[in-house]
């Protein structure tokens, strides 16, 4: 116990007077962030794109049709809206392109 006071006391008797938040203010002053704010915004807005995709704003039900996944918002494939793919990544693509398609 007095080798933990005696180390401790000499640690901080070295930082005697320091100013860290100083320290800290003095460098983000100096940091240039407009760089790093341009991706964040760049990301948000991929971001913001993505949440409105009809998958994501819907959430069709996931299900395996045969060998192929099926995305479906709906109660059947006649009355509702279904994307297919070999993964269920391609069913939602498929799925958001239905969703765009108008009827003939």
């Amino acid at each position: 116990m007095d080798t933990y006071q005696a180390v401790y006391d000499a640690v901080r008797s070295r930082f005697n007077g320091f100013d860290g938040q100083a320290l800290i203010e003095r460098i983000a002053y100096n940091f240039n962030f407009s760089h790093h704010t341009e991706i964040i915004k760049q990301e948000f807005m991929i971001a913001a794109g993505e949440m409105q995709r009809p998958s994501v704003l819907y959430k069709p039900t996931l299900l395996l049709d045969g060998n192929q996944w099926c995305a479906l918002y709906g109660n059947n494939l006649q009355d509702g809206v279904a994307g297919f793919g070999n993964s269920p990544a391609k069913a939602m693509e498929d799925f958001n392109k239905e969703w765009n398609k108008v009827l003939e």
